[in-house]
């Protein structure tokens, strides 16, 4: 008997007032993988991953990860369990310092009572300076060390989205949601993120699913690929085979333009 896939939603349904986001999805990931879902804007691409980590509620399908049903557990509690994701636009606190924009990230995994940060019991004390260790040395894992105290307003744009990584990884997730990360790079940066993200894959062991409209990143990490089309799963393959699939060029790129897989 095959063991279970590291994560899976299954039949996963959702829909706005009437109009269908997301129909009948099916996605399932083992740990050390690279799942892409690709898609024109309005797909429900980014709906896949609200309803991941419990920012809706579906409407029919179940959520599993490490065969636990994780469905519409609320956000911290799907965090806590082991699922961390960036977003398109990059969501820092801009007026904090880079250290506690990551260290921020940890909190939903400590559970002191409310009462311990206020008499700064030894508890507490411990268990901010375990916070404070691991996200410094997240940090030099990504070569901010040297930037933690400035505020994340002031980094470059690259460096922000590194700072957003390093959020997403303070707590050792097992599945990590990557949403358009190379919205906004140029090629050469395109190139960096994906052996960022291939380094991310083995230096923590987990799973990534990626959101992403450059199919330059797509082609060069991901080992499957969905392309969704108004809610609907219209293929599933390996990136390779998207050339040679008519309706994803019609549905991804129109009638009079040709796949760019460069």
């Amino acid at each position: 008997m095959n063991p279970a896939p590291l994560f899976g939603v299954s039949r996963l349904t959702h829909s706005f007032g009437g109009v269908r986001a997301i129909s009948g999805f099916s996605l399932h990931i083992d740990s050390g993988c690279i799942q892409g879902i690709i898609g024109p804007n309005g797909a429900g691409k980014t709906t896949v991953f609200n309803l991941i980590t419990g920012v809706y509620k579906p409407d029919s399908g179940k959520v599993l990860l490490k065969s636990e049903d994780i469905t519409g557990l609320p956000s911290h509690a799907i965090v806590a369990k082991g699922i961390s994701r960036t977003f398109q636009n990059i969501r820092l606190f801009r007026t904090m310092t880079v250290l506690d924009n990551v260290r921020t990230a940890a909190y939903c995994r400590l559970g002191y009572p409310l009462w311990s940060p206020l008499l700064r019991t030894p508890r507490f004390r411990r268990m901010e300076c375990e916070v404070r260790d691991m996200s410094i040395a997240l940090l030099e894992k990504f070569g901010l060390a040297g930037r933690m105290h400035e505020p994340a307003s002031g980094l470059p744009y690259g460096l922000q989205r590194k700072v957003e990584l390093a959020r997403a990884l303070v707590n050792r997730p097992s599945l990590l949601l990557l949403d358009e990360p190379g919205a906004g790079m140029n090629p050469l940066e395109l190139d960096n993120l994906s052996e960022l993200i291939r380094w991310i894959l083995k230096e923590f062991s987990l799973a990534v699913i990626l959101i992403e409209h450059r199919m330059r990143l797509v082609m060069n990490i991901c080992e499957s690929v969905k392309v969704l089309n108004f809610g609907e799963t219209i293929f599933e393959g390996k990136p390779a085979e998207l050339a040679g699939h008519d309706v994803v060029k019609k549905a991804y790129f129109g009638d009079d333009n040709e796949i760019a897989l460069g």
